[in-house]
Protein backbone atom coordinates (compact mmCIF):
# COMPACT_ATOMS: atom_id res chain seq x y z
CA UNK A 1 0.00 0.00 0.00
CA UNK A 2 1.25 3.81 -1.06
CA UNK A 3 -0.50 6.71 -0.27
CA UNK A 4 0.14 8.83 -3.24
CA UNK A 5 1.19 12.71 -3.48
CA UNK A 6 -1.42 15.33 -4.07
CA UNK A 7 -0.04 15.90 -7.20
CA UNK A 8 -0.29 12.31 -8.60
CA UNK A 9 -3.63 11.26 -11.32
CA UNK A 10 -6.92 12.19 -9.08
CA UNK A 11 -10.25 10.66 -9.71
CA UNK A 12 -12.02 13.23 -8.47
CA UNK A 13 -13.05 15.57 -4.94
CA UNK A 14 -14.87 15.40 -2.17
CA UNK A 15 -16.80 17.82 -1.32
CA UNK A 16 -19.27 18.12 1.46
CA UNK A 17 -21.95 21.18 1.47
CA UNK A 18 -22.45 23.48 4.26
CA UNK A 19 -25.87 23.47 5.11
CA UNK A 20 -28.36 24.46 7.81
CA UNK A 21 -27.51 22.60 11.08
CA UNK A 22 -23.85 23.41 10.73
CA UNK A 23 -22.32 26.37 12.11
CA UNK A 24 -22.82 27.73 8.66
CA UNK A 25 -26.17 28.51 10.03
CA UNK A 26 -25.69 32.26 10.14
CA UNK A 27 -23.46 32.68 7.47
CA UNK A 28 -24.85 29.85 4.72
CA UNK A 29 -25.10 32.22 1.85
CA UNK A 30 -21.55 33.40 1.80
CA UNK A 31 -20.62 29.61 2.50
CA UNK A 32 -22.73 28.48 -0.56
CA UNK A 33 -21.58 30.95 -2.00
CA UNK A 34 -17.75 30.06 -1.58
CA UNK A 35 -18.79 26.67 -2.39
CA UNK A 36 -20.07 26.92 -5.70
CA UNK A 37 -17.11 29.29 -6.57
CA UNK A 38 -14.99 26.22 -5.50
CA UNK A 39 -17.47 23.64 -7.45
CA UNK A 40 -16.84 25.99 -10.51
CA UNK A 41 -13.29 25.47 -10.48
CA UNK A 42 -12.87 22.10 -10.17
CA UNK A 43 -15.41 20.35 -12.27
CA UNK A 44 -14.29 22.36 -15.58
CA UNK A 45 -10.90 20.06 -14.28
CA UNK A 46 -11.83 16.94 -12.65
CA UNK A 47 -15.20 15.06 -10.94
CA UNK A 48 -16.59 16.29 -7.85
CA UNK A 49 -18.75 14.05 -5.22
CA UNK A 50 -21.00 16.61 -3.59
CA UNK A 51 -22.00 15.01 -0.36
CA UNK A 52 -25.48 16.26 0.81
CA UNK A 53 -27.76 15.99 4.39
CA UNK A 54 -30.33 14.99 3.06
CA UNK A 55 -32.75 14.62 -0.54
CA UNK A 56 -34.27 18.35 0.43
CA UNK A 57 -30.63 19.68 0.69
CA UNK A 58 -29.48 18.30 -2.29
CA UNK A 59 -32.29 19.35 -4.33
CA UNK A 60 -31.38 23.03 -2.88
CA UNK A 61 -27.75 22.66 -4.18
CA UNK A 62 -28.71 21.38 -7.57
CA UNK A 63 -30.90 24.51 -7.91
CA UNK A 64 -28.10 26.58 -7.13
CA UNK A 65 -25.59 25.25 -9.77
CA UNK A 66 -28.04 25.28 -12.16
CA UNK A 67 -28.99 29.02 -11.18
CA UNK A 68 -25.27 29.75 -11.25
CA UNK A 69 -24.99 27.92 -14.93
CA UNK A 70 -22.55 25.38 -13.27
CA UNK A 71 -25.24 22.26 -13.94
CA UNK A 72 -23.98 18.91 -13.52
CA UNK A 73 -21.35 18.36 -15.29
CA UNK A 74 -18.24 16.27 -14.07
CA UNK A 75 -20.65 16.26 -10.85
CA UNK A 76 -22.61 13.41 -8.77
CA UNK A 77 -24.55 13.84 -5.67
CA UNK A 78 -24.17 11.71 -2.59
CA UNK A 79 -26.26 11.72 0.78
CA UNK A 80 -24.63 11.48 4.15
CA UNK A 81 -26.01 13.34 7.33
CA UNK A 82 -23.13 15.10 8.33
CA UNK A 83 -21.95 17.93 11.09
CA UNK A 84 -19.51 19.94 9.51
CA UNK A 85 -18.33 19.99 5.90
CA UNK A 86 -14.58 19.73 6.64
CA UNK A 87 -13.91 16.44 4.56
CA UNK A 88 -10.32 16.43 4.65
CA UNK A 89 -10.45 15.48 8.17
CA UNK A 90 -13.31 12.72 8.40
CA UNK A 91 -12.86 11.89 4.28
CA UNK A 92 -11.02 8.40 3.01
CA UNK A 93 -7.50 8.43 2.57
CA UNK A 94 -7.12 6.91 -1.13
CA UNK A 95 -4.38 4.49 -1.19
CA UNK A 96 -2.28 2.80 -4.16
CA UNK A 97 -2.14 -1.09 -4.28
CA UNK A 98 -0.06 -1.84 -7.21
CA UNK A 99 -2.50 -1.44 -10.06
CA UNK A 100 -5.29 -1.28 -7.53
CA UNK A 101 -6.57 1.47 -5.30
CA UNK A 102 -8.19 1.06 -1.73
CA UNK A 103 -9.88 3.49 1.04
CA UNK A 104 -8.56 3.30 4.79
CA UNK A 105 -11.07 5.02 7.00
CA UNK A 106 -9.62 6.09 10.12
CA UNK A 107 -11.19 7.41 13.07
CA UNK A 108 -12.56 11.08 13.54
CA UNK A 109 -13.48 12.31 16.78
CA UNK A 110 -13.96 15.85 16.22
CA UNK A 111 -10.37 17.12 16.55
CA UNK A 112 -9.69 15.35 19.86
CA UNK A 113 -12.96 15.74 21.51
CA UNK A 114 -13.84 19.34 20.77
CA UNK A 115 -16.73 19.05 18.34
CA UNK A 116 -19.68 16.71 17.93
CA UNK A 117 -18.74 14.29 15.25
CA UNK A 118 -20.37 11.12 14.98
CA UNK A 119 -22.65 11.48 11.64
CA UNK A 120 -18.74 13.02 10.01
CA UNK A 121 -16.93 9.64 11.22
CA UNK A 122 -19.89 7.65 9.34
CA UNK A 123 -19.62 9.46 6.10
CA UNK A 124 -17.03 7.36 4.55
CA UNK A 125 -18.87 3.76 5.59
CA UNK A 126 -22.14 5.31 4.45
CA UNK A 127 -20.49 6.12 0.81
CA UNK A 128 -19.27 2.96 0.64
CA UNK A 129 -22.44 1.54 1.39
CA UNK A 130 -23.77 3.00 -0.66
CA UNK A 131 -22.09 2.37 -3.92
CA UNK A 132 -20.24 5.65 -4.39
CA UNK A 133 -16.85 4.30 -4.76
CA UNK A 134 -17.40 1.28 -6.73
CA UNK A 135 -16.19 -2.16 -6.30
CA UNK A 136 -13.14 -0.30 -4.39
CA UNK A 137 -11.99 -1.98 -1.05
CA UNK A 138 -12.72 0.09 2.15
CA UNK A 139 -10.29 -0.62 5.46
CA UNK A 140 -11.09 1.29 9.01
CA UNK A 141 -8.74 1.65 11.22
CA UNK A 142 -9.58 2.87 14.79
CA UNK A 143 -6.41 5.11 15.05
CA UNK A 144 -7.51 9.46 15.47
CA UNK A 145 -5.98 10.51 12.37
CA UNK A 146 -7.10 13.39 10.40
CA UNK A 147 -6.61 13.71 6.35
CA UNK A 148 -5.18 17.62 7.35
CA UNK A 149 -2.74 16.44 9.97
CA UNK A 150 -0.57 15.03 7.43
CA UNK A 151 1.21 15.90 3.87
CA UNK A 152 2.90 13.06 1.79
CA UNK A 153 5.57 13.45 -0.65
CA UNK A 154 3.96 10.11 -2.26
CA UNK A 155 7.53 8.50 -2.32
CA UNK A 156 7.47 7.38 1.56
CA UNK A 157 8.09 10.43 3.29
CA UNK A 158 5.23 12.28 5.60
CA UNK A 159 5.46 15.54 7.10
CA UNK A 160 3.21 16.04 10.30
CA UNK A 161 3.48 17.86 13.81
CA UNK A 162 4.07 16.36 17.09
CA UNK A 163 1.86 18.85 18.38
CA UNK A 164 -1.07 17.67 16.82
CA UNK A 165 -0.37 13.62 16.77
CA UNK A 166 1.35 13.46 19.92
CA UNK A 167 0.52 15.93 22.27
CA UNK A 168 -3.24 16.74 21.41
CA UNK A 169 -4.49 13.52 23.29
CA UNK A 170 -6.68 12.47 20.26
CA UNK A 171 -4.85 8.66 20.79
CA UNK A 172 -3.19 8.52 24.25
CA UNK A 173 -0.08 5.85 24.53
CA UNK A 174 1.07 6.52 20.92
CA UNK A 175 4.44 7.44 20.83
CA UNK A 176 6.49 8.75 17.79
CA UNK A 177 7.67 5.43 17.03
CA UNK A 178 4.45 3.33 17.21
CA UNK A 179 3.26 6.43 14.96
CA UNK A 180 6.05 5.48 12.39
CA UNK A 181 4.97 1.82 12.45
CA UNK A 182 1.41 2.14 11.51
CA UNK A 183 2.56 4.74 9.27
CA UNK A 184 4.70 2.08 7.52
CA UNK A 185 2.35 -0.71 7.73
CA UNK A 186 -1.09 1.56 6.66
CA UNK A 187 0.52 4.19 4.49
CA UNK A 188 3.39 2.56 3.28
CA UNK A 189 5.35 5.44 4.52
CA UNK A 190 9.16 4.97 5.86
CA UNK A 191 10.27 8.70 6.88
CA UNK A 192 8.16 10.88 8.71
CA UNK A 193 9.35 14.83 9.25
CA UNK A 194 8.07 15.98 12.44
CA UNK A 195 7.73 19.64 13.04
CA UNK A 196 7.48 21.01 16.56
CA UNK A 197 6.30 24.29 16.06
CA UNK A 198 4.42 26.54 14.28
CA UNK A 199 0.83 25.97 15.43
CA UNK A 200 -1.05 29.18 13.42
CA UNK A 201 -3.21 31.38 16.28
CA UNK A 202 -7.06 30.62 16.19
CA UNK A 203 -6.08 27.07 14.58
CA UNK A 204 -8.61 24.60 16.92
CA UNK A 205 -6.99 21.57 15.14
CA UNK A 206 -3.44 21.51 17.09
CA UNK A 207 -1.36 21.95 14.78
CA UNK A 208 -2.81 20.72 11.13
CA UNK A 209 0.53 20.88 9.10
CA UNK A 210 -1.63 21.74 5.83
CA UNK A 211 -2.34 25.07 7.24
CA UNK A 212 2.03 25.20 7.80
CA UNK A 213 4.30 23.50 5.25
CA UNK A 214 3.34 21.26 2.43
CA UNK A 215 4.67 19.14 -0.17
CA UNK A 216 5.08 20.80 -3.88
CA UNK A 217 7.04 17.60 -4.95
CA UNK A 218 8.98 15.20 -3.47
CA UNK A 219 12.13 17.87 -3.13
CA UNK A 220 10.31 20.94 -2.48
CA UNK A 221 7.96 22.59 0.53
CA UNK A 222 6.16 25.54 0.59
CA UNK A 223 5.40 26.77 4.08
CA UNK A 224 4.18 29.84 6.07
CA UNK A 225 6.42 32.37 7.00
CA UNK A 226 6.06 35.41 9.42
CA UNK A 227 8.85 38.14 9.13
CA UNK A 228 6.59 40.67 11.63
CA UNK A 229 8.28 39.94 15.01
CA UNK A 230 5.04 41.48 16.95
CA UNK A 231 2.84 39.05 15.36
CA UNK A 232 1.47 36.68 17.90
CA UNK A 233 2.72 33.51 15.16
CA UNK A 234 6.43 34.90 15.03
CA UNK A 235 7.86 32.67 16.98
CA UNK A 236 6.53 29.44 16.67
CA UNK A 237 6.75 30.12 12.56
CA UNK A 238 10.33 31.39 12.89
CA UNK A 239 11.03 28.21 14.76
CA UNK A 240 9.25 26.40 12.39
CA UNK A 241 11.31 27.94 9.55
CA UNK A 242 14.32 27.04 11.08
CA UNK A 243 13.61 23.46 11.72
CA UNK A 244 12.45 22.89 8.45
CA UNK A 245 15.83 24.42 7.10
CA UNK A 246 17.60 21.57 9.17
CA UNK A 247 15.48 18.39 7.38
CA UNK A 248 16.65 16.69 4.51
CA UNK A 249 15.21 14.91 1.26
CA UNK A 250 15.42 11.34 0.77
CA UNK A 251 18.71 11.87 -1.19
CA UNK A 252 20.47 13.35 1.62
CA UNK A 253 20.22 17.29 0.20
CA UNK A 254 18.13 20.28 1.83
CA UNK A 255 14.74 20.81 0.64
CA UNK A 256 14.09 23.87 -1.63
CA UNK A 257 12.26 26.04 0.86
CA UNK A 258 9.26 28.10 -0.87
CA UNK A 259 8.47 31.20 2.19
CA UNK A 260 4.95 31.73 1.67
CA UNK A 261 3.63 35.25 3.57
CA UNK A 262 1.15 35.33 6.22
CA UNK A 263 -1.99 37.10 5.53
CA UNK A 264 -2.54 40.32 7.86
CA UNK A 265 -4.67 39.78 11.31
CA UNK A 266 -8.17 38.58 10.19
CA UNK A 267 -10.72 38.58 13.59
CA UNK A 268 -14.06 37.41 14.02
CA UNK A 269 -16.67 38.95 15.59
CA UNK A 270 -15.96 38.30 19.07
CA UNK A 271 -11.94 39.07 18.21
CA UNK A 272 -11.01 35.98 17.78
CA UNK A 273 -7.37 36.09 15.13
CA UNK A 274 -9.10 33.14 12.06
CA UNK A 275 -6.22 31.18 10.69
CA UNK A 276 -5.79 32.48 7.04
CA UNK A 277 -2.87 30.48 5.55
CA UNK A 278 -1.87 30.21 1.92
CA UNK A 279 -0.52 27.05 2.65
CA UNK A 280 -3.82 25.77 2.61
CA UNK A 281 -3.97 25.49 -1.09
CA UNK A 282 -5.56 22.61 -3.18
CA UNK A 283 -3.44 20.66 -6.18
CA UNK A 284 -6.23 18.47 -8.76
CA UNK A 285 -5.50 17.82 -12.24
CA UNK A 286 -3.24 20.80 -14.12
CA UNK A 287 -3.77 22.83 -11.36
CA UNK A 288 -3.56 24.50 -8.42
CA UNK A 289 -6.53 25.95 -6.21
CA UNK A 290 -4.92 28.67 -3.79
CA UNK A 291 -7.16 30.38 -0.76
CA UNK A 292 -6.79 34.05 -1.04
CA UNK A 293 -8.46 36.33 1.66
CA UNK A 294 -8.68 40.21 -0.01
CA UNK A 295 -5.07 40.91 1.17
CA UNK A 296 -2.04 42.62 -0.31
CA UNK A 297 0.09 39.24 0.23
CA UNK A 298 -2.46 37.52 -2.12
CA UNK A 299 -0.49 38.23 -5.65
CA UNK A 300 2.72 37.18 -3.58
CA UNK A 301 1.71 33.87 -2.57
CA UNK A 302 0.31 33.04 -6.22
CA UNK A 303 3.46 34.21 -7.86
CA UNK A 304 5.38 31.92 -5.54
CA UNK A 305 3.15 28.69 -5.96
CA UNK A 306 3.65 29.14 -9.52
CA UNK A 307 6.85 28.85 -9.01
CA UNK A 308 6.50 25.69 -6.99
CA UNK A 309 4.07 24.15 -9.79
CA UNK A 310 5.42 24.90 -12.77
CA UNK A 311 2.59 23.62 -15.46
CA UNK A 312 0.12 24.10 -13.43
CA UNK A 313 -2.55 26.25 -13.75
CA UNK A 314 -3.03 28.36 -10.30
CA UNK A 315 -6.72 29.65 -9.69
CA UNK A 316 -6.94 31.84 -6.67
CA UNK A 317 -10.45 31.24 -4.80
CA UNK A 318 -11.93 33.35 -2.23
CA UNK A 319 -11.72 32.37 1.22
CA UNK A 320 -11.94 34.75 3.45
CA UNK A 321 -15.75 33.19 4.41
CA UNK A 322 -14.10 29.90 5.31
CA UNK A 323 -11.73 30.50 7.84
CA UNK A 324 -14.72 32.09 9.76
CA UNK A 325 -15.22 28.68 10.65
CA UNK A 326 -11.21 27.87 11.51
CA UNK A 327 -10.69 26.49 8.12
CA UNK A 328 -9.48 26.95 4.97
CA UNK A 329 -9.76 25.33 0.95
CA UNK A 330 -7.72 22.25 1.90
CA UNK A 331 -9.51 21.88 4.48
CA UNK A 332 -13.06 21.59 2.98
CA UNK A 333 -11.60 18.75 0.19
CA UNK A 334 -10.37 16.06 -0.30
CA UNK A 335 -8.76 14.15 -3.40
CA UNK A 336 -8.96 10.51 -4.38
CA UNK A 337 -6.49 9.06 -6.69
CA UNK A 338 -7.20 7.31 -10.14
CA UNK A 339 -9.28 4.22 -9.65
CA UNK A 340 -11.43 5.61 -7.19
CA UNK A 341 -14.21 7.80 -8.30
CA UNK A 342 -15.94 6.78 -12.15
CA UNK A 343 -18.16 9.87 -13.24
Amino acid sequence: MRLPAETEPQSGILLTWPHALTDWRACLDAADAVYLDITRAISTRESVLVICHDQQHREHVERMLDHTGIGNHNLRFAIAPTNDTWVRDYGPLGLAAGSRACLLDFTFDGWGNKYTAGLDNAVTPTLHAAGEFGAVELKSHPLVLEGGSIDVDGQGTLLTTTRCLIDSGRNPGETRHSLERLFRELLGIDRTLWLEHGELEGDDTDGHVDMLARFCDAGTIAYTQCVDPLDSNYAGLSAMERQLQTFRNRAGQPYRLIALPLPRPVFDQRGRRLPASYANFLVINDAVLVPVYDDPADSVALERLAAGFPGREIVPVNCLTLIRQYGSLHCATMQLPQGILNI
